[in-house]
């Protein structure tokens, strides 16, 4: 990991009519670093991932993406990878035609090597067999991991995780983890929303406990885990590990 800031939020402000979501958040994510977002529902954590993909308009403050300004870079737009709660794969589609259609469409590929690259991605997530299947014969997990070689498909330089787990049946759940955690380990720069803790202890370099709209906590996973510093995080903490009991 090195020092080189990929993204940096500054006083980053959202709100939806009368209702502020994010309230003067600033983070700073290097190159190489996986960041897990955590927090209760309505937080602000989704919108905060949505800001930098560039899917909400941010009410004020700044993202920048390595040193440019995300509303006006386009390297940002190419290189920030997403995959959401929902699979987003298009049903009348391929798994393959899935994977390389944004490649040829936004990235010129020719359509040779677009499927010789998608036949490498569908092989890291484990599912080479499936390349012809049409998405309604998958698994919500098999699913997930598509829309995953989708998004690298792109060469991102960043990936967003917006409870890419939330939607799965929890047999389904590990398997999608995997992948992350291969990406992790590979030095993909991530932010990961989630309320997969023992993943989070895991994978994650840096914890971020987001609630009502403001960073209330940060540190590593030993930190935020073991020894929390306030009392909103505290019973955060206590309710996740009674969910999973």
């Amino acid at each position: 990991m090195t020092d080189h800031q990929m993204v940096e939020i500054k006083n980053l402000y959202k709100s939806f009519g009368e209702i502020e979501v994010l309230k003067g958040v600033s983070l700073s994510v290097t190159k190489g670093e996986v960041v897990v977002i955590i927090g209760g529902s309505g937080s602000g954590k989704s919108t905060l991932l949505r800001c930098i993909n560039r899917l909400e308009d941010f009410t004020s403050g700044s993202i920048s993406y390595n040193e440019q300004d995300i509303l006006t870079s386009e390297t940002a737009r190419q290189e920030i990878g997403m995959v959401f709660q929902q699979f987003n794969l298009f049903s009348h589609m391929t798994v393959m035609d899935n994977i390389t259609l944004a490649p040829i469409q936004v990235l010129k590929k020719a359509k040779k090597e677009a499927l010789l690259e998608a036949k490498a991605l569908l092989g890291k997530v484990g599912l080479e067999e499936k390349a012809n299947v049409f998405p309604s014969k998958l698994s919500g997990g098999q699913k997930q991991r598509v829309a995953i070689a989708r998004a690298l498909a792109m060469k991102p330089q960043v990936m967003l995780f917006d409870e890419p787990t939330s939607a799965l049946d929890p047999e389904l759940v590990g398997e999608v983890l995997r992948v992350m955690k291969q990406l992790a380990e590979e030095g993909m720069t991530m932010l990961i929303v989630t309320h997969e803790m023992g993943f989070a202890r895991e994978v994650a370099d840096r914890v971020v406990f987001v609630d009502q709209g403001v960073i209330v906590e940060e540190g590593s996973p030993e930190e935020l885990f073991k020894k929390p510093q306030t009392e909103r995080l505290r019973l955060f903490l206590r309710h996740m590990a009674e969910t999973v009991e």
